[in-house]
């Protein structure tokens, strides 16, 4: 929820909400000339004036909230989940500074401990709001750019990413049939969805099949729907996914798990536009587009004769490929920041920043998994530890083994290392080996170091060995 717009000649709506009564007076004589201003003593008051008219600043009295001074805490971070862009105030006569923290991490703007200053409320108030403002106007903005620059849910401004969503704002308004081909976690569904959203079937309706995921005698019955009593469990009649997308659009991901009888139905369809229940004896006329994906070599599976060619002619009209997240260079960052703000908000989390050495670590780690594994991987690391800043501790084992980077931070951390001490250290850990290896043996621990057994004998006086 947002504050109120503000028209040039209209006062900033500000709530105070407190059962103090030496509060009113003072208020007034410093907002009211100022500001639209509302003085209340309860919590439900509040709520009713939030659900009417959102105002741009709350103040408030957490200890005449509940019992204990958390539920007042607890009332500021439900404000702030309802209001991201509320200033928000906390007031109180406590001096307890467990209570102040707490309520900056609820996320305050302000925190006043009374007795309070009124005139100084003022200026600060002011100073706050026009904070805010230049806050909103930016992320307007930068939404703005952020719209230009990515496509529906897609994100990412990398040039393989700008190819994909020309190839999407070319053929969002043709019906032709469109194929999507990318591996695993690439976001193929998104790009299916973009093309809905972008053309004239999107407010139709938008059928998604996994053909993967169901046995093929249930697929069957999924894409062509059925008639009452065409096998034992078929008490009703039922339409399948092919007529549920009629005036919209039918997305098939993983096509070519299809196998040869199904691809060969779904070639009639295709050919007739028309579709006949299972145990049917009427073809019904079908108005649908399809969007078909797959991770699959398609080409492969026709010269070995697991997918049909006539239907891959049929299917690869306007082929459009996602490419995997190692080939996006300059997008993962973004993919980050995308990522936290969804898992943060979702779990009702502050939100949370990287060290620059995690970063440099996910850039160096090919994600096999492509956006999916990042995704997971981002919702880890906000669900399993309360840090505000996520460092390198906190990262998957093999990301770290992976990156030439997390070798670098472990080789020399950020406050930096001295270099003779640490030469030293190597040198003794190798000569201690090489004496235990060889049972104290001198001339031998100085073949297995490869070193002039007179250099062995100076360097085990010198480290009293």
């Amino acid at each position: 929820m947002r504050g109120a717009v503000q028209t040039p000649h209209s006062p900033h709506r500000v709530v105070i909400v407190t059962t103090d009564e030496r509060v009113r007076p003072e208020a007034e004589t410093h907002l009211a000339p100022d500001y639209d201003l509302h003085v209340l003593q309860t919590w439900d008051e509040l709520m009713a004036l939030i659900k009417r008219e959102p105002p741009d600043a709350i103040f408030l009295d957490i200890d005449t909230v509940g019992e204990r001074s958390e539920d007042g805490v607890a009332a500021l971070a439900e404000l702030r989940s309802l209001g991201p862009d509320f200033v928000l105030v906390g007031l109180t006569r406590s001096n307890s500074r467990n209570l102040r923290l707490k309520a900056v991490d609820a996320a305050v703007d302000e925190y006043f401990v009374a007795p309070i200053n009124f005139e100084e409320v003022r200026i600060v108030l002011g100073r706050a709001l026009q904070k805010r403002a230049v806050e909103i106007e930016y992320r307007n903005r930068h939404q703005e750019d952020w719209d230009q620059q990515n496509c529906g849910d897609l994100i990412g401004t990398s040039e393989p990413m700008r190819r994909v969503y020309e190839a999407i704002r070319r053929v969002s308004d043709s019906g032709s049939t469109v194929l999507i081909r990318g591996e695993s976690g690439t976001g193929k569904e998104l790009v299916a969805r973009a093309i809905v959203s972008l053309g004239s079937r999107s407010d139709k309706p938008f059928i998604s099949i996994n053909c993967a995921a169901l046995p093929e005698n249930l697929i069957e019955t999924e894409l062509f729907g059925h008639e009452k009593g065409a096998f034992t469990d078929a008490k009703t009649a039922r339409p399948g996914h092919i007529e549920l997308a009629h005036k919209g659009t039918l997305f098939l991901d993983e096509i070519a798990t299809l196998g040869l009888a199904l691809q060969s139905k779904l070639l009639r369809v295709l050919e007739d536009r028309a579709v006949t229940r299972i145990g049917g004896k009427v073809a019904k006329k079908i108005d649908f587009r399809l969007v078909a994906a797959t991770n699959e070599d398609l080409e492969k599976m026709v010269e070995a004769g697991r997918f049909r060619e006539d239907l891959y002619y049929r299917i690869n009209v306007i082929p459009i490929v996602v490419p995997p997240l190692r080939e996006r260079l300059g997008d993962l960052s973004s993919l980050v920041d995308h990522f936290l703000r969804i898992y943060c908000h979702a779990n009702k989390k502050p939100m949370k920043q990287m060290e620059s050495e995690v970063l440099a670590v996910m850039e160096d780690y090919a994600w096999p998994g492509n956006v999916r594994e990042l995704e997971n991987v981002i919702q880890r690391l906000v669900l399993m530890n309360d840090s505000p800043l996520i460092g390198l501790k906190h990262l998957p084992q093999q990301l770290l083994v992976a990156s030439n980077a997390s070798q670098e931070a472990i080789l020399i951390p950020e406050e930096g290392v001295n270099l003779d001490t640490e030469m030293d250290r190597i040198e003794l850990a190798y000569l201690s080996a090489a004496l235990n290896r060889t049972g104290g043996k001198k001339s031998a621990a100085a073949s297995l170091l490869r070193i002039d057994p007179q250099r062995m004998k100076y360097l085990c006086r010198k480290r009293n060995l």
